[in-house]
Parts: structure tokens; C-alpha cells; sequence
């Protein structure tokens, strides 16, 4: 099922992900052309050093990614990924999208956020049991090629939901190997984890304590996982596994930089222009969120609380625009391209109820562009981040590391990332409309000092563990 691939055997540090740092497209030429991502583990990768000959285990996404894998056996060209050694698999994509979609995102996602409308969902049936043998294939394609890449003894990064089973299996083929799990997603209270099957829930914490090593973002979720052990599999957590909390922090370095580009600054006359000037020539104030369309996020509640403000405090019309970029996220499902509508639908109906000639409420972006979300972190006098239920929530801690003036922050208890901000962020309970509208009004209404020197706390927060000290700190853990 996954590509044939002569083994080198001697990878010291392995990672493994769903996504790799890297993806192709393939034009009607033929040409393949490579596009090289970021994020927490391409720092981290970067910060051994090539003498650690890391290797880094990840599936083929589209056509382009598999026509590669046909073309290279799969250790990919390392002028296409940085110099890193990289390794796809092309795993057949009816098995990968049943894993991936139909057990991934649509049941384990929805698990560990409590996204479930119980009444109807979910439904356990013939057809999940299909999904989950796809799952279950999935995890032993990683298994192996890992199993075949490592060196004696190796350290082995697994990350996240994707791949739950994947340590216990790896487990079974290389006991000499130190493995480690990150769960970069909140993990669901014992009640709820308890939707899935019996077997299917003792499955996945088996998987995970497979490893020496389990860790999480937060306290929270490690605490949580560690009561779903005790009530699925019984008191104690085996002698073999420990378990670990590492926040993962923003990469201040780069997003200054990255933040004062040129494409940057045009975004940002762009928006100041989009945001205008009050009617008495005061410049508007600008609460600004930026999220992925996931239903997580919340951003239909964001939405109606700041119609709730406009209503319950009209002396903000016309003196405030929400500038909201909610860029479509796993739109080959029909609950996501569904809740993108009503997050498109929501923010018209605000603009025509509110709206006058000069003056648009809500400036709604849908299209991914991140030099215009680094403007919008600059200039935002509030950010909004009111996620239902979120591992960390990076945003809240980007927005206050490259803020101009600084920028009060509105952060959902629920997040991951409140653990470490809240004492200088302005709370909401996310299914609070009406309390989230008065902390808008209370952020909004922040004095300038003050907004400053919150912000400057909430930026050295955010910044203490960066992506390349969060990635070696798990290495180092795993040989303690």
C-alpha cells in the first residue's frame, strides 16, 4: 500500500505527520512544482542540525504529491524540501480519505472538540467499521515505513489525531525505538470521549501508550487523557508511558520580520482604507479575528455577538468595523462548506441591517492570504479569539507579538492557549453572545496604556516557548 522505498536505517530523530513540509502540483504539462510550507515542526526540524539526519514520514495529499512519490520511491528530492530528508507515502486514496476524512476529522475531531449534535450523531454503523479498518491501515503504513527508516534506538516524534494508533504499532515492530506522541488538539472528558465504541476507545489510548512519551499543549488535555485511561482501561497509566505538557508558542523572530515586509504594508493601507474614518473624522477602531472556516472556531457567535454590540451600544455605529478573515477550511465536507455559507450569510445580514453609505460593519475575507493577516494583526485594536474549544489557539498569541499599538485581547476560556494568557486577556464563555458584546464594549473601550502594556505581557508569554525550543525540548524529554 505505501511506496516501495529501500531503507536507509539510519535516521536518528524521525517525525511523523498526516502533512509534510511539503506539497506538489502537477500542471497539464506534467511539471510537478513543489511548494514548501512552515510551522512548529519545520523550525524544529531545522534546529537539530543536519548531523542529527532527521527524516520526516508523511502521506501524499493530492495527484501531485503521489505523482512525486511514483517518481522519486518516495524519499522525495531534497531540492524540493529544504534539504530535508523527506518521506511520502502513497497510500491508496480511498484508504486515505476514509482515514482522514472519515475517521480523522469527522469523528475524532469531533470527539475531542464535543462538536456532536448528540441527538443525530454520531452513528457508529457497518460503514464506520469500514472507515476505521481504513484507519487502522493508515497507521501501520506509517508504522512500517518508520520501522524501516530508524536507526537503533532512534527518537520518534508521532504527531496528533491522524495517527493515535500509530505508536503502538510502531511499538510492536522496533521495541528499541524512544517514541514520543503529540497531541496538538484539546482530548475530550471521559463522558464524551466515551461516545466512540468500547473497543475503538480503548484502541486509540492503547495506541497512544504505546508510546514512551505522551504530551499535549495544555495541563487540561493532559489531565483529560490521563481520566479517560483510568475510566476506559482502568486505574493507573502503564509503568512505560509518561506524560507531558508542552505550549507550543509563537515564533516571534520570524513574524516581526515577516510582519513589516513590503506586501505587508500595502495590505495595511488597503485595510485602513476598507475601515475608514468615523463621521467625525476619528479613526474607526477595528476588531479583527483571523481563523480557518472550522467549526471549532466559532465565528458565526463572534459574528452575532458584534451585532449585539452595535444594538446594545449604538454609540460604536459607525465608530467600529469587524474585520473578519475566515478562510474555508475542509470544504470536501458538507458540514464545512455549509458552515462557511452561514458565516457568509450572517456577515451580510449584519451589513444590511447596520450598514449605512460610509460604512461597512463587517469586512468579511474568505481568501487565505497571510501577508493581509499580518496587517490585521498590526493594526487591531481587539482581536477576537473565541474558539468553542481549541488546543492552543496560535492567533492569541500571534496578534500581540506584532501589534503597532497594541491590541486588547478577547480570548474564550475554552481555548488552550487561555491557560497561559488569560490573566492579561479579556475572558468570554463562547456560547455567551450577550457577554462577549460587553467584552467587546470593554475592550473597545480599553485606555491606550494600558491596552500597550497588557499587550507587551501577552507578547513575552506568547513567545517563551518557540516552535523550535517546543520541538527540542520533546526530544530532550524523550531520553530523560
Amino acid at each position: 500500500m505505501a511506496s516501495t522505498h529501500v531503507a536507509s536505517h539510519h535516521a536518528r530523530v524521525l517525525v511523523a505527520s498526516n502533512r509534510g513540509p511539503v506539497s506538489y502540483a502537477l500542471d497539464e504539462t506534467g511539471t510537478l512544482t513543489a511548494r514548501r510550507g512552515g510551522g512548529g515542526l519545520v523550525s524544529g526540524l531545522s534546529a537539530i542540525g543536519p548531523e542529527a539526519d532527521a527524516v520526516w514520514v508523511c502521506a501524499a495529499l493530492n495527484d501531485g504529491d503521489r505523482e512525486a512519490v511514483r517518481r522519486t520511491g518516495g524519499a522525495l528530492d531534497p531540492s524540493d524540501t529544504g534539504g530535508q530528508r523527506v518521506r511520502m507515502l502513497d497510500i491508496a486514496p480511498q484508504v486515505h480519505a476514509d482515514a482522514y476524512n472519515g475517521v480523522a476529522n469527522s469523528v475524532l475531531w469531533f470527539v475531542h472538540h464535543m462538536l456532536y449534535q448528540t441527538p443525530l450523531e454520531p452513528v457508529f454503523d457497518a460503514d464506520f467499521r469500514r472507515r476505521w479498518a481504513s484507519y487502522e491501515a493508515y497507521n501501520r503504513a506509517f508504522a512500517e515505513a518508520l520501522a524501516q527508516e530508524a536507526a537503533q534506538e532512534a527518537a520518534v516524534l508521532i504527531q496528533d489525531y491522524h495517527l493515535s494508533l500509530a505508536p503502538r504499532m510502531l511499538r510492536e515492530l522496533r521495541p528499541d525505538l524512544r517514541i514520543g506522541h503529540f497531541s496538538h488538539t484539546p482530548w475530550a472528558p471521559p463522558d464524551y470521549f466515551r461516545l466512540l465504541p468500547d473497543d475503538i476507545a480503548a484502541q486509540v489510548l492503547g495506541g497512544i501508550l504505546g508510546a514512551d512519551r505522551a504530551a499535549f499543549l495544555t495541563r487540561r488535555w493532559a489531565d483529560a487523557f490521563t481520566d479517560c485511561c483510568h475510566a476506559v482501561l482502568g486505574p493507573g497509566i502503564p509503568s512505560g508511558t509518561r506524560i507531558g505538557v508542552h505550549g507550543l508558542g509563537a515564533d516571534g523572530d520570524f513574524l516581526r520580520r515577516r510582519a513589516h515586509e513590503p506586501d505587508v504594508d500595502d495590505r495595511m493601507r488597503t485595510l485602513r482604507e476598507q475601515i475608514g474614518t468615523a463621521p467625525d473624522g476619528s479613526a474607526r477602531k477595528a476588531i479583527v479575528r483571523v481563523d480557518r472556516t472550522e467549526l471549532s472556531k466559532n465565528i458565526v457567535r463572534g459574528l452575532l455577538a458584534y451585532e449585539e454590540l452595535l444594538q446594545s451600544r449604538p454609540e460604536w455605529r459607525e465608530r467600529v468595523v469587524h474585520v473578519a478573515f475566515a478562510y474555508p477550511s475542509r470544504q470536501d465536507l458538507a458540514v464545512y462548506r455549509e458552515y462557511t455559507a452561514e458565516v457568509q450569510r450572517v456577515a451580510q445580514e449584519i451589513n444590511s441591517r447596520y450598514g449605512t453609505p460610509g460604512w461597512t460593519p463587517v469586512e468579511l475575507h474568505v481568501k487565505d492570504d497571510f501577508a493581509r493577516s499580518l496587517a490585521a494583526y498590526r493594526l487591531a485594536d481587539v482581536a477576537l479569539v473565541n474558539p468553542i474549544r481549541d488546543g492552543m489557539n496560535l492567533v492569541a498569541k500571534e496578534v500581540p507579538v506584532v501589534s503597532d499599538e497594541g491590541c486588547a485581547l478577547v480570548l474564550s476560556r475554552e481555548a488552550g492557549a487561555y491557560e497561559e494568557l488569560a490573566e492579561d486577556a479579556v475572558t468570554v464563555n463562547p456560547y455567551d453572545i450577550r457577554g462577549t458584546a460587553v467584552a467587546l464594549h470593554e475592550a473597545l473601550s480599553m485606555p491606550a496604556d494600558e491596552r500597550a502594556e497588557r499587550t507587551k505581557r501577552l507578547a513575552a508569554q506568547a513567545t517563551a516557548l518557540p516552535p523550535a525550543r517546543w520541538f527540542l525540548d520533546q526530544l530532550a524529554a524523550l531520553d530523560e
